[in-house]
C-alpha cells in the first residue's frame, strides 16, 4: 500500500513545510503498526496558462494505478475525524493505495474530479492550497492516532 497527497504548486521552506513534515513523520511513526505507509508529498507544476486542464494530466501521471482517489475539494463531503478515519482504515483493508489531491487555484478538473472515490471538503469556506495541505497532513495524523486508540483525538 501506498499513500499519496499529490498537489499542485511548489511549497517554500517556511512555517507550513515545517508543518506538513512534522505530521507526516509522526504518521510514519504510529502508522506503521497499523498497516499505513508514509506518506509521500509529490508536487506538480502551477499551470497559471492552463488551469485545471492542464494540471490534470500533471496529477494523474502520479497517482498510483488503481489508487482509491481522493480530492480535496470545496464541494465535498464535510467528514469528521473518525470518518475519514474509518475511510482510510476501508481503503488499506481492501489493500488500495491512496491518493489524495490538491488542485490548483481553480480547483480539479472535472474529468478527475469524476472519477474520485472521495471529495471531502474542511468546511463551506475557500482555505489557501499550502494551509490545506497542512490541514490534511494533520487529518492524516489524527486518522492514524484514531485507528490506534491513541489519546490525540478527544471526542
Amino acid at each position: 500500500m501506498r499513500m499519496v497527497i499529490a498537489a499542485v504548486g511548489r511549497l517554500r521552506q517556511g512555517p507550513e513545510a515545517k508543518l506538513i513534515a512534522d505530521y507526516l513523520d509522526r504518521h510514519a511513526k504510529a502508522g506503521r503498526a497499523l498497516g499505513l505507509p508514509p506518506v509521500t508529498l509529490t508536487e506538480v507544476e502551477d499551470k497559471r496558462g492552463g488551469g485545471m486542464a492542464a494540471e490534470a494530466p500533471l496529477l494523474e501521471r502520479v497517482i498510483p494505478d488503481g489508487a482509491a482517489l481522493v480530492i480535496l475539494d470545496e464541494r465535498g463531503q464535510t467528514l469528521s475525524s473518525p470518518e475519514f478515519a474509518d475511510r482510510i482504515a476501508g481503503f488499506r483493508d481492501q489493500a488500495r493505495d491512496i491518493a489524495f489531491v490538491i488542485g490548483g487555484a481553480d480547483g480539479i478538473d472535472p474529468a478527475l474530479r469524476a472519477r474520485a472515490d472521495l471529495a471531502i471538503s474542511f468546511g463551506r469556506m475557500v482555505w489557501p492550497h499550502m494551509l490545506v495541505r497542512v490541514m490534511l497532513a494533520e487529518q492524516i495524523y489524527r486518522a492514524t492516532t484514531i485507528l490506534a486508540g491513541s489519546p490525540y483525538h478527544r471526542v
